[in-house]
């Protein structure tokens, strides 16, 4: 018992157990979302070029919008700008459902509701990384990173199960609009979080963006990782998020119930780890973390390779353990050694250098899908994952980046890192 209160000692702090449960209960919502949606896309159009063009929409949006939505989160109290999105995500969500309940719904309308997504959502992920650092001691920050992991992660595994079946037996939209309830309730309770008022900057935009640039660039480790994740990125949702709909509606092997298994089988590998991470500290954590995110190319290999739902299991709850020790690894980094004044534009950064390709990848991978022979692009898109990933160690200061805490009083490692954080 004494450990799991150990693992739990960041819930007494009393206004990061609120945010805690606003974000699990919409976190819990929108893990149904993703594969409701791509299915309700091939639904209208049985082609992985129109489920291509409604997610480019989604993310074209999101990286056009990043950079601004970073700057309101320094700027404006971040708790109101996450909550403001909520709202605005509520309206959204819910016409999706009701367009697709009463049959209205077409291509175009998907791809306009995903754009709207997209641009709302670069407001809310800049304000939410921004937020934390302010609702947690440092010595808090893995764990809370891991808790809310271990939700989204419970989250990820049950959505995709909980949604195929929905989709299978009423269709998305009752899913969709499950979402959009649970965004007016994380609404409701983030505003039992207490934070004092933030003072409205009177610095030009422009300014401001290029102070979160200094702060971004001067940080070797930072855009190594941020410039991978833009090619990494794009293959993972043009080869995993497209094709894989795509082959499992068509192959029975696998069929939408299996891809909704294994979706959740990749979501089990990152739950169990996230509770791992509560009590086990990653004393290297870009290192771990890169190492783990190697692993994503076994399920692509195997879903070019041998795509039925048992093989497809095992590899993608491997991965996802990987995914989940990055994930956790690389937002202590952040916290830890980005200053809080300009965390949100820097962590905008992050998310346009990791997003800005995926449009291209979606797009893209679409596109060849129709044309080329699947199996073949699966391999090559595995093989060119794996090498990318652990290329990243080659750089010193992603292999020998350690936790603050953790760093020997003087040492050339520490020397270099001070001087780039």
């Amino acid at each position: 018992m004494s450990g799991l209160r150990e693992s739990l000692e960041v819930l007494q702090e009393r206004n990061f157990r609120w945010f805690f449960l606003s974000r699990s209960i919409n976190m819990i919502g929108s893990m149904m979302t993703p594969v409701t949606l791509a299915f309700a896309v091939l639904h209208i159009d049985n082609s992985a070029g129109a489920l291509g063009l409604v997610l480019a929409a989604q993310m074209g949006a999101n990286v056009l919008f990043l950079l601004f939505g970073g700057v309101i989160a320094d700027r404006l109290p971040r708790r109101a700008v996450m909550q403001g999105c909520y709202l605005a995500m509520a309206v959204i969500q819910g016409v999706m459902a009701a367009s697709l309940a009463v049959g209205w719904a077409t291509v175009g309308s998907m791809i306009v509701l995903g754009a709207l997504s997209g641009g709302v959502t670069a407001f809310s992920m800049p304000a939410q990384q921004g937020l934390i650092p302010q609702l947690v001691g440092r010595h808090h920050l893995q764990q809370a990173d891991s808790l809310m992991s271990f939700v989204r992660n419970g989250g990820t595994f049950v959505g995709p199960i909980v949604g195929t079946t929905l989709v299978v037996a009423t269709g998305p939209a009752l899913a969709i609009g499950i979402d959009a309830s649970t965004f007016l309730i994380a609404s409701v309770l983030l505003a039992r979080v207490s934070l004092p008022s933030t003072i409205r900057r009177g610095t030009p935009i422009l300014t401001e963006l290029r102070e979160g640039w200094g702060e971004f660039s001067s940080r070797t480790w930072l855009w190594v990782i941020v410039a991978a994740f833009g090619v990494l990125n794009a293959i993972h949702i043009g080869a995993w998020v497209v094709i894989g709909p795509v082959i499992a509606k068509n192959d029975p092997d696998l069929g939408i119930r299996g891809w909704g298994v294994v979706v959740g089988a990749e979501a089990v590998g990152m739950l169990v780890m996230s509770a791992v991470l509560l009590r086990v500290r990653l004393r290297h954590p870009l290192r771990a973390g890169m190492t783990g995110m190697s692993l994503f190319a076994i399920p692509l290999l195997m879903l070019g390779i041998r795509p039925a739902t048992l093989p497809l299991m095992v590899v993608a709850f491997l991965s996802g353990m990987g995914t989940q020790t990055f994930s956790t690894g690389w937002t202590v980094a952040m916290m830890e050694r980005i200053p809080s004044e300009v965390l949100s534009r820097v962590s905008s950064y992050d998310m346009l250098g990791s997003f800005v390709a995926i449009p291209v990848g979606t797009l893209t991978f679409g596109w060849l899908a129709d044309r080329v022979d699947v199996e073949t692009l699966l391999i090559v898109a595995g093989a060119a994952y794996a090498t990318l990933s652990l290329a990243t160690l080659l750089v010193p200061q992603v292999w020998g980046l350690r936790r603050q805490d953790d760093e020997p009083e003087s040492s050339t490692v520490r020397q270099d890192l001070t001087k780039k954080a």
